[in-house]
């Protein structure tokens, strides 16, 4: 499968850096965040991404160009003048992602075997899978409720006291599933949150953390987690 990954956020949290920066090019671990993203993605045996840009994405296109050397093909598919939001931005893509895709954001490192999250999904065909963590409330309030390999419930806005689980930030959809929602600028969580309503949400529970740097703090988190992994030297502070 294709995978999409959703970089054209403001990214108003980590000003002032992001004011002429995009986020995925901000330096963690002494490289470009999209570096350690396509780099993974390439590792897990994925051959094509559609980055979906929106706020200073020239830069991010400059900066990736056509994915060769990363061994990947890269394309772009671009919100225009008026942010579409997450789930605007995976619509107006789906005609460079085919029938079935992987879907991921553009602050998030996601240590995690794609091939076995595939598999769940295709063992099943559901309308979309949502990978999930027990969270507990280590990170932020849980936000999904998963039970027997499906998400049942799934808040973006308010955690509840017996959502235990939290969204990884991988997921897979069908073209289908996006293409009805009849909007043109809208959220995901709209669309993940009926799936779970109806039951057409899988579920895969990931045991390993998810890293992210929409904020400092997630940011410099990442950083400690990449220098360790790739057993790098140099100056911890960002």
């Amino acid at each position: 499968m294709k995978i999409a990954i959703l970089a054209g956020g403001l990214a108003r949290r980590m000003h002032p850096e992001t004011v002429d920066c995009p986020k995925s090019l901000l330096v963690v671990a002494g490289r470009p965040f999209i570096d350690w993203q396509l780099d993974y993605l390439a590792a897990q045996g994925l051959k094509e991404v559609v980055v979906c840009t929106g706020h200073l994405g020239e830069k991010i296109e400059a900066h990736v160009g056509n994915g060769r050397r990363f061994g990947l093909r890269v394309r772009y598919s671009r919100d225009g003048r008026t942010l579409a939001g997450t789930g605007g931005a995976i619509k107006k893509a789906l005609p460079l992602l085919g029938d079935a895709f992987f879907v991921m954001y553009g602050d998030s490192y996601l240590p995690v075997e794609f091939r076995p999250v595939a598999d769940h999904f295709a063992a099943r065909r559901p309308p979309g899978l949502m990978t999930v963590i027990r969270n507990r409330g280590r990170w932020q309030p849980g936000n999904a409720q998963y039970a027997d390999g499906w998400v049942v419930r799934y808040d973006k806005r308010i955690g509840a006291g017996d959502m235990e689980y939290i969204d990884y930030g991988l997921l897979i959809l069908t073209a289908a599933a996006v293409a009805g929602h009849p909007g043109r600028s809208f959220d995901l969580a709209e669309i993940l949150t009926n799936l779970a309503g109806c039951g057409q949400l899988a579920g895969y529970e990931v045991r390993r953390r998810f890293y992210e740097i929409g904020s400092q703090a997630g940011r410099r988190d990442c950083q400690r987690f990449l220098r360790r992994r790739h057993r790098l030297s140099g100056p911890e502070k960002l």
